[in-house]
């Protein structure tokens, strides 16, 4: 399992969300907000007196309100060297690969809900809702973490990477959700039916293991995916444990051990 070990300038700040920090050298302050990143540095102060600040309460309850939908922890923890040059490590929740994903302000990054670990406090947090109507019925990669700015962003996926563009495949891939963990502005991202509710398609979702869905990418850019899924992760570790004893239906008439 990777981590990352981030050397912070004096003044300098990054966050992360809550439960990817590992350790801070003693210079480096740490301090935990529900607010978005885009306040980070302390430099956007509340404008208009009480009219500024009930409009900044409002953006960060809307804001918490979008990171409870996408399941993810309510709060950021910030990190900010105070003096001389600190070090803070950050790591991922499963066994993987991480990246360190450079916007230069021209594109932003989409990545999978759980895969966002770091980044600078020049690059702005959000919630972005794709994958259309079979998306929102099915659960399958509706929300996404959205990255826009300038600066540094660390995410972290279960296995290996994979580097793709659609563009090499005649501009159109098709994916296991669990799969992708993030992708360029540009990518045409959906979630498409296996075959429909017909016998091949319960064939796919009974013994083929994939479900009803697969996401979609097309157009020109990058796409990261990743080599090991967590539901495949947790099998796994199941089986190992003793766990559920499965049959070719993939649980479907799965039995307990008594």
């Amino acid at each position: 399992m990777q981590m990352a070990v981030v050397s912070l300038q004096p003044g300098q700040t990054v966050y992360c969300e809550a439960g990817k920090f590992l350790f801070k050298t003693t210079n480096v302050t740490m301090e935990t907000r529900l607010s978005g990143p885009s306040n980070a540095d302390g430099q956007q102060q509340p404008q208009g007196g009480m009219g500024g600040m009930l409009r900044q309460a409002m953006g960060t309850a809307m804001q918490v309100g979008q990171r409870a939908l996408a399941g993810e922890s309510l709060a950021f923890q910030y990190f900010t060297s105070t003096r001389g040059e600190g070090t803070v490590g950050f790591a991922g929740v499963l066994p993987g690969e991480m990246r360190a994903l450079e916007l230069d302000g021209t594109r932003a990054w989409f990545a999978e809900k759980d895969a966002f670990v770091a980044a600078e406090s020049t690059v702005d947090f959000g919630i972005a809702f794709q994958g259309g109507k079979t998306g929102r019925s099915g659960g399958e990669g509706f929300v996404l973490e959205k990255f826009t700015g300038r600066g540094t962003v660390i995410i972290a996926g279960a296995g290996n990477f994979i580097d793709l563009d659609p563009a090499d495949f005649g501009g159109r891939i098709e994916v296991d959700t669990g799969c992708v963990v993030a992708f360029e502005e540009g990518i045409q991202y959906g979630v498409q039916r296996v075959g429909g509710l017909n016998r091949q398609g319960l064939m796919n979702a009974v013994f083929g293991g994939e479900g009803l869905s697969l996401a979609t990418l097309e157009g020109n850019g990058r796409v990261i995916l990743q080599s090991l899924t967590i539901e495949s992760l947790a099998n796994a570790l199941r089986k190992a444990q003793g766990g559920d004893k499965q049959g070719p239906t993939g649980g479907l008439f799965s039995t307990h051990a008594g």
